[in-house]
């Protein structure tokens, strides 16, 4: 059965259609299409506080398409959800209705707590070492969601307005900053061996431009010096000499920051990249509610 994600975000916005099938007794999550388009929401509300008719018509057109591709496609389900930069426009919700009127599908605006816990329901621990602990870290436009997993269990998590789009608008304050690295002080001070599990479309591809294949990590030292070599390029010479697309090109060098001051504050050398996200984790969530409702009494 295929299942169809979309996420809302503050730089772009995602449309995943995702097979399930059982192997040998587990499911198999198998990413069949993936459509991103850069709307960049954030530009709008982390300046103006709301969203702008240019920007809304541009958001309803490509999830009108969304829409007739969903139903194309024939989903056994689908889930919208939209994150921090719908969180603070202060039409959001109108937003959300003309959607709704315009699209035909229906759209949750998520807290950053409900968006932590879909981007960790991903159940990528699952893969690691039980004895060890981790830090999921997702970094967005608007936002970044923290989870501390220790002992089979989570046992912390925050979000915090500091993201990609908001830090190229000089929007982030510094008292946010302060307040995660107190917070990631707090929390993970004497828990070792401590990993990080990164998320997200930055730290994606900056794994892929690492060029490492035998394993899924990359360490602080070799992300320090892909931040450092981001940083000697001018916007224009990522897209051009990097192959970057534009709306990459900009947002991947405080992407890397972020990554970088948590894994120092953490104490972290190294940082896992799985490359799933939130519509990974919607879909994750489909598939166990699918499941659940299939179940019936055994007669």
């Amino acid at each position: 059965m295929v299942f169809a994600a979309i996420d809302i975000g503050s730089n772009a916005m995602r449309l995943l259609f995702c097979r399930v099938y059982m192997v040998d007794g587990k499911p198999h999550f198998n990413k069949e299409e993936l459509i991103r388009m850069p709307v960049r929401l954030g530009e709008d509300v982390f300046m103006q506080g709301k969203i702008t008719d240019a920007k809304a018509d541009r958001l309803i057109m490509a999830l009108q398409g969304f829409s007739q591709l969903i139903k194309a496609y024939g989903v056994a389900g689908y889930r919208a959800v939209a994150t921090s930069a719908m969180r603070d426009a202060s039409n959001g919700m109108q937003i959300i209705e003309r959607i709704k009127k315009e699209s035909d599908l229906s759209v949750e605006i998520i807290d950053g707590k409900n968006e932590a816990a879909l981007v960790f329901s991903n159940h990528i621990e699952e893969m690691l070492n039980p004895k060890h602990a981790y830090l999921y870290i997702d970094v967005g436009g608007g936002s970044t969601e923290l989870t501390l997993y220790f002992d089979n269990k989570v046992i912390a998590a925050k979000s915090f307005n500091i993201g990609t789009v908001r830090m190229l608008l000089e929007k982030v304050a510094k008292e946010e900053w302060e307040e995660m690295k107190s917070w990631l002080k707090r929390n993970t001070t004497g828990i070792h061996p401590l990993s990080a599990i990164g998320s997200g479309g930055n730290i994606n591809k900056i794994f892929k431009m690492s060029g490492k294949k035998e394993t899924k990590h990359l360490s602080y030292d070799r992300l320090k010096g892909i931040y450092e070599m981001l940083c000697s390029y001018t916007y224009q010479e990522r897209i051009e000499r990097l192959d970057l697309k534009p709306d990459r090109a900009d947002v991947i060098v405080p992407a890397a920051k972020i990554f970088l001051t948590v894994m120092k504050n953490a104490d972290i050398e190294k940082v896992f990249v799985p490359q799933v996200g939130l519509s990974d984790g919607l879909v994750h969530q489909m598939y166990e509610t699918h499941k659940k409702n299939q179940k019936s009494p055994s007669l």
